[in-house]
């Protein structure tokens, strides 16, 4: 998997939902900084987060 690609993709998602990486980050109770890393690929989501992400 591309982290980039994938980073890129949960940044218009949340941007088509009108959310801020706050906004996601507390319906995901994360920080907003764990946003940042995954859309700009420094890291992926946990796989315990990505079925709430993907809703």
């Amino acid at each position: 998997m591309n982290q980039l690609v994938i980073g890129k993709f949960i940044s218009q998602k949340r941007k088509e939902k009108n959310l801020t990486q706050e906004q996601l980050a507390e319906k995901l109770r994360v920080s907003n900084k764990t946003i940042s890393k995954w859309e700009t690929g420094k890291c992926m989501p946990d796989y315990s987060i990505v079925k709430n992400l993907c809703e």
